[in-house]
């Protein structure tokens, strides 16, 4: 990948519900590839199991092995963090000519879903649309606040090595499979080789939870060149470390609360503190809402969603408990 000093000038990262949508779908097409998502993939195969819409479009549309991945499917984001929503109304705005060109690109027998899709691109992209966010709230909103949080903490990290080590550091620690050369970037794909020459519109790294251990390119013209790898601490974010709340603190404030407390390491939404604590959504909110009104507990939404913290006053609390 050959970029020139206007493409690293354009460098920027970026976060993307809809590429978080194919890769887990390959995930689950692959179950025994990927056991650093054993946990996530349990719970997943259960909703989808007790689900009546069809996903054959979207199941059909992500290859295992992973040789080609329609460009459609996933387009580049254009914001640093846009909402699924947004990204469809992308996905749904492909020119048909390009729809077909990428579906022809692929080089496998298409199936009936998608043969469909070749012939009314117009029509089936909006019922792709409607298919991936069925699936999207049963098989990645629930875990997307604390998703997202790890994918930002990525970047920040990243954004670290930028400023300590340069464009070197930042791109050579990436992934094992991208290393930095005098003339551009290396990326070792299993299927792909040759050399792409970016134009000029710069290069936006994507994090994601799905990808370990590989990267993937988009080269598609309609959109900037992107590099997707790898976040760090995945692994965490599906099999969480069981806390303990201090026993001190539990009796002060009550153990499903001071739970709660300690669950707040980074902000989470009722969902997520829900699963982690095991606590019905309607309890934890209750308890929130009272460590809020306490002082021990801020909040702020994200997009659709709303995000609790702890204050300056809790985190003091936890520290005289340990």
């Amino acid at each position: 990948m050959t970029m020139s000093a206007g493409d690293l000038a354009r460098v920027r990262f970026a976060f993307s519900p809809l590429w978080e949508v194919a890769a887990s779908v390959r995930v689950l097409k692959e179950p025994g590839s990927n056991p650093l998502h054993r946990s996530w993939l349990a719970e997943v195969d259960q909703r989808l199991r007790r689900s009546t819409t069809d996903l054959s479009l979207l199941f059909d549309l992500v290859p295992t092995p992973t040789k080609y991945l329609p460009g459609f499917l996933a387009p580049t984001p254009s914001t640093q963090r846009p909402t699924l929503a947004a990204e469809l109304e992308d996905l749904r705005a492909v020119p048909p000519d390009s729809v077909r060109a990428m579906i022809e690109n692929a080089g496998r027998p298409a199936s009936d879903p998608v043969r469909r899709l070749h012939a009314d691109p117009g029509r089936e992209l909006h019922r792709l649309a409607r298919a991936i966010e069925h699936y999207w709230k049963l098989a990645v909103e629930p875990w997307w606040p604390s998703m997202l949080d790890l994918l930002e903490q990525d970047a920040r990290y990243r954004g670290a090595l930028l400023v300590e080590g340069g464009t070197t550091r930042l791109f050579n620690e990436l992934s094992p499979m991208v290393r930095w050369r005098d003339d551009g970037l290396q990326v070792t794909h299993r299927y792909l080789s040759g050399t792409q020459v970016l134009d000029g519109r710069g290069l936006v790294l994507v994090p994601s939870t799905f990808l370990w251990p590989t990267v993937f390119s988009k080269f598609d013209p309609l959109w900037p060149a992107a590099l997707r790898y790898p976040s760090r601490g995945v692994a965490a974010l599906w099999t969480p470390e069981r806390r303990t709340a201090p026993d001190a603190l539990a009796a002060v404030i009550g153990k499903s609360r001071a739970l709660l407390l300690t669950e707040l390491s980074s902000p989470r939404s009722t969902t997520e503190l829900s699963r982690r604590t095991r606590m019905s959504a309607g309890n934890a909110s209750q308890h929130l809402t009272a460590l809020r009104d306490a002082g021990l507990v801020s909040v702020r939404r994200v997009g659709r969603y709303v995000l609790y913290g702890r204050t300056a006053l809790a985190e003091a609390l936890l520290a005289q408990c340990d």
